[in-house]
């Protein structure tokens, strides 16, 4: 990156800044938004086409960090939304309480790889390509380990399982 593009970014600050702050509606949400933006934009900053391409390609970028972010609250609720009342009057029933110390359980009886997984996709929403970005393996050992994931969490769920931690095996 030169000084020119250097130039180009900080004329673009304000209006990400402002896109970001309506689209988040906070301002310490936008200034962690634009952040994001910036760093996906610096590493990924050789495939940008052309010069002119700049502002969209940021707000593009912006966007799908936005919808990224509301994505991963939204599932990070439902899983909350176990544990947690409905309404701040409202107190958790004995079923939610039962229920969601269940899935933790069933959670835990899963080997550490596979849980991660399962997490991974499931509550953050992490492609199979990022899933094997972030744990530095094949996108094929992804696909298979998170189908081996979830035929245990069914197994786990129909009783078939024993309640240990499968122990890792090597091939």
């Amino acid at each position: 990156m030169d000084a020119l593009d250097d130039d180009q970014l900080r004329a673009m600050l304000p209006a990400l800044r402002r896109f970001a702050r309506l689209l988040s509606g906070d301002p310490a949400s936008a200034d962690d938004l634009v952040q994001a933006t910036l760093e996906r934009a610096l590493r990924r900053w050789r495939t940008r086409h052309t010069a002119d391409a700049l502002q969209p390609w940021l707000f593009a970028i912006l966007y799908r960090q936005f919808l990224d972010g509301q994505r991963r609250v939204a599932r990070w609720q439902r899983v909350v939304g176990l544990f947690a009342p409905q309404q701040p009057s409202q107190s958790a029933s004995a079923e939610q309480v039962h229920d969601g110390r269940a899935m933790l359980a069933r959670l835990a009886l899963l080997p550490h790889e596979q849980r991660a997984l399962l997490l991974l996709v499931s509550v953050e929403g992490f492609s199979d390509r990022q899933v094997a970005d972030t744990l530095g393996i094949p996108i094929s050992t992804v696909i298979s380990r998170l189908s081996r994931a979830r035929e245990r969490l069914r197994a786990v769920n129909e009783g078939h399982v024993n309640h240990a931690p499968a122990s890792r095996i090597l091939k």
